[in-house]
């Protein structure tokens, strides 16, 4: 278990550490930055394909805004409270009024809906110190947050779609254990039993349409409405609840939210909450643990390393990353001067998905000689190494619909 805790992986591969004084927050190194902005740039584009806007909303807002939803009544003791100019104001712990607000300031028709916004937010929740566990469990962190407003009508639809894609973007990841629970009404929430029976059977039919079986959890929803949980299964037989869809009729009420439906009346939107992840930073310490610290090679800060046998192949080897690298391959050299087995030895050490080795007569040929963790070794031209490399290393990409993942790359 030791060797693949994430928080040991993170030293040994140099991602992040963190320390006393900034407690539950994260100091990303370069290398562990890159990975977090591959998984970061997978989601958006993820999210772009189904449709979302990315919008971008303020981290301290005064305590009106949460006292409206809600969340001063439900959730102060996990906010960080402050007084601004006399007035009372909490670091955000969610995005979602701050998305409300954004749409208050549209006039939006039923042609506007579904308005899909999507944000990479910063939140903050005051936890115990005793609770805080590496990249898993943090004060300070980053949601891949989603709002759709839409008509209550659209809501299976939606929540179908959604799951249909999360589905893929898991497998990509390489989790094919996929469960889903179905969070029912809390003691304490918001609104009245009508409309929570309302959102219980809406999303319960949208799960039923969607194909899902689902373990019910009762009393675990948010306090503004029911959820679904997809929990991942990992190689050690531990599950994680990652991403979530909530169906919220009490928000939009709260924050007066209205559309003209067709007939030109002003209705109230439903209101879907979204995660594919959850939190970005204990996504990342998830998958390290369940990989051992060897991701996927499009997730791996370092997906190339290239290694000049003698100084007289420096300059080959300079153009082979530099190659890589302009087709937007994370590539290294490491011209050093240890040893070629040494070299090879750090490399493998660090889990870089692909090594190349180029000497004399590899720069002779204008080729590469692949090397494996085995030690197996494969000569490839050039040209043919670098097309390889992009296709391996590519972020899986959803397609227009939604749903399916799709790889592909040319070199020229």
């Amino acid at each position: 278990m030791l060797e693949s805790d994430h928080r040991i992986l993170g030293q040994e591969l140099d991602l992040f550490h963190l320390q006393e004084e900034a407690p539950g927050m994260v100091f990303w190194h370069p290398r562990g930055y890159a990975m977090y902005r591959a998984l970061e740039g997978a989601v958006r584009a993820w999210t772009v394909a189904s449709g979302f806007e990315e919008v971008k909303t303020p981290e301290l807002i005064r305590s009106a805004i949460w006292e409206q939803s809600g969340h001063w009544q439900n959730f102060r003791q996990h906010m960080f409270a402050f007084s601004d100019e006399g007035k009372s104001a909490a670091m955000k712990p969610v995005n979602c009024p701050g998305h409300a607000q954004i749409v208050k300031k549209r006039s939006l028709s039923h042609r506007d809906l579904p308005l899909r916004l999507s944000e990479f937010g910063i939140v903050h929740r005051d936890e115990p110190s005793g609770v805080l566990h590496g990249l898993l469990r943090l004060r300070q962190f980053t949601q891949d947050d989603g709002h759709v407003f839409l008509a209550e009508a659209d809501v299976e639809r939606e929540v179908a779609r959604f799951c249909s894609s999360l589905y893929d973007f898991y497998r990509a990841l390489g989790f094919s254990d996929i469960a889903v629970n179905f969070a029912t009404r809390p003691a304490q929430r918001a609104g009245s039993d009508e409309v929570w029976d309302r959102a219980e059977g809406a999303l319960s039919n949208a799960a039923r349409r969607a194909g899902l079986v689902c373990q019910v959890k009762a009393g675990d929803g948010a306090f503004y409405g029911p959820k679904l949980e997809f929990e991942l299964g990992d190689r050690l037989g531990r599950r994680w609840q990652c991403g979530t869809i909530q169906l919220d009729f009490v928000l939009p009420e709260r924050f007066e939210l209205s559309y003209d439906d067709s007939s030109g009346v002003r209705a109230r939107p439903a209101m879907l909450h979204r995660a594919m992840v959850g939190s970005l930073e204990r996504f990342l310490g998830i998958l390290l643990e369940h990989h051992e610290g060897r991701v996927p090679a499009w997730l791996a800060p370092e997906q190339v390393r290239v290694l000049p046998v003698h100084p007289e192949q420096r300059l080959y080897a300079d153009e082979v990353a530099g190659r890589l690298r302009e087709h937007g391959v994370r590539a290294a050299l490491d011209a050093s001067n240890e040893t070629l087995s040494r070299r090879v030895a750090e490399a493998h050490a660090l889990r870089v998905p692909l090594l190349w080795v180029v000497g004399a007569r590899e720069m002779a040929a204008r080729s590469v000689t692949e090397r494996s963790q085995s030690d197996e070794r494969r000569a490839v031209p050039l040209l043919d190494a670098i097309g390889r490399a992009r296709l391996v290393c590519a972020a899986p990409v959803a397609s227009q619909e939604g749903g399916g993942a799709a790889r592909g790359a040319a070199v020229d």
